[in-house]
């Protein structure tokens, strides 16, 4: 039976049709097939949401297609569009020079050459950037993410670690929404690192009484994120700013046992927040926890490549625990990488999700990551028209084809935006 609008007595109107797809992958789950693969499938849509799903004569009888434009997808594959749903994408400079110092020696050596390192260094470029620099190199990143078929994207903050510098960063976020095609989530993350000026006591209590109510009150943030880990903020002092955040109306997020396992996921359960991302050091019990709070777990293979982690992250083991996982880039100065379909076949080949899991963690589960599965991540009738089109013989070729990129169109909001 096809899959139609609620509302089918009046027959919608669709103003853009998608005809001849070798497959759609809705990743809506169906029967065995957690993707929901459908042949002979038009996909209709009326404004920004898809209206209907079908063979093209059971579309025709329900929908409106006298005045809709129609896109040849012959041969092509539909899949919902990708929701990186944790990235530093707005930052000053570069560090190509660390990075590459990095192949063949440590942090010492590195710094032993006079090369600046870390959040630190990116601190200093970016609290040097103005507003138009860093939007307009925040358009070009956010332009290559699109043509690798991502559509939404979230942006913290966390590179200008004072109030200043980080309003000026929630600015650019809110820009890059307003000017690029693509939807842009914003994470306030002054607690990223601690500023070289002042007491780490003194900079927790400006993120506390100063910079995160300025950041609720600009309306330029949804989530408040908070780097706990050792060497960084402690469990109570990332209690006390997560709390602070949802009393100013931010949602709770966690970087987590990236680097050491100091107890922070007991807080990200007890507080039910909405992602922990990393997870290197999480321990099984932790994890189930995690699960039974119903908090998404993001992981990102990409960083641990990048940064050659000494303990990559166990996805089998937490899926085995019941966690719901969701993939990202991570797309930072540390971890340059803007395409989702590297990520994904860095996720089957190095941590062993099947295709179907890491195309559910790139789309739908990271929507639930941002808190916005209720109008993307998937493609059924009411939801987002964010579609991507493949040109592939299979859906595993997506993975199987390393550093190709398999995009060659891309609908976003029912708007054809590259093709």
């Amino acid at each position: 039976m096809t899959e139609l609008s609620k509302d089918t007595a009046n027959k919608p109107q669709a103003n853009l049709v998608l005809r001849g797809a070798r497959e759609v992958l809705t990743c809506v789950p169906a029967g065995d097939d957690p993707i929901g693969r459908r042949d002979d499938t038009m996909v209709a849509i009326g404004g920004e949401k898809i209206i209907a799903l079908g063979s093209e004569s059971e579309v025709a009888n329900a929908v409106d297609l006298s005045n809709a434009e129609s896109v040849d997808v012959s041969g092509m594959i539909l899949a919902p569009g990708f929701v990186d749903c944790h990235t530093h994408l707005v930052f000053g400079g570069t560090r190509v020079k660390e990075y590459a110092a990095r192949m063949t020696m440590d942090t010492e050596g590195v710094q032993a050459l006079g090369i600046p390192t870390g959040i630190l260094a990116t601190m200093a470029m970016t609290r040097a950037a103005s507003v138009d620099e860093l939007t307009s190199l925040g358009l070009d990143r956010i332009g290559r993410m699109l043509r690798h078929g991502t559509t939404t994207v979230e942006s913290k903050t966390g590179y200008g670690l004072n109030l200043e510098s980080e309003l000026k960063m929630l600015e650019v976020n809110r820009r890059l929404q307003e000017e690029s095609t693509l939807d842009v989530v914003s994470t306030f993350l002054g607690a990223h690192d601690f500023p070289p000026e002042i007491s780490r006591d003194r900079y927790v209590d400006l993120v506390v009484k100063e910079m995160i109510p300025a950041a609720a009150e600009s309306g330029k943030a949804a989530f408040n994120d908070v780097y706990c880990d050792e060497g960084y903020y402690t469990v109570g002092q990332t209690k006390r700013i997560l709390e602070a955040g949802m009393d100013a109306g931010l949602k709770p997020k966690i970087h987590l046992d990236a680097y050491a396992d100091i107890g922070g996921a007991e807080i990200a359960a007890e507080l039910k927040v909405v992602s922990v991302d990393h997870l290197n050091y999480t321990p099984p019990a932790s994890m189930r926890k995690l699960a039974n709070a119903g908090v998404i777990g993001v992981v990102m293979p990409g960083l641990d490549f990048a940064v050659g982690h000494p303990r990559p992250f166990d996805a089998r083991l937490m899926i085995d625990q019941g966690m719901t996982l969701a993939l990202a880039t991570d797309m930072c100065p540390a971890c340059w990488i803007e395409s989702m379909q590297l990520v994904m076949a860095l996720a089957c080949r190095l941590y062993r999700f099947s295709p179907e899991e890491a195309l559910l963690a790139a789309t739908c589960h990271a929507a639930k990551a941002v808190e916005l599965d209720h109008d993307r991540g998937s493609l059924e009738p009411g939801k987002l028209a964010d579609i991507q089109i493949w040109d592939l013989p299979t859906f595993e070729d997506l993975i199987y084809r390393v550093g190709n990129n398999a995009v060659v169109g891309v609908i976003k909001r029912g708007q054809v935006v590259w093709f």
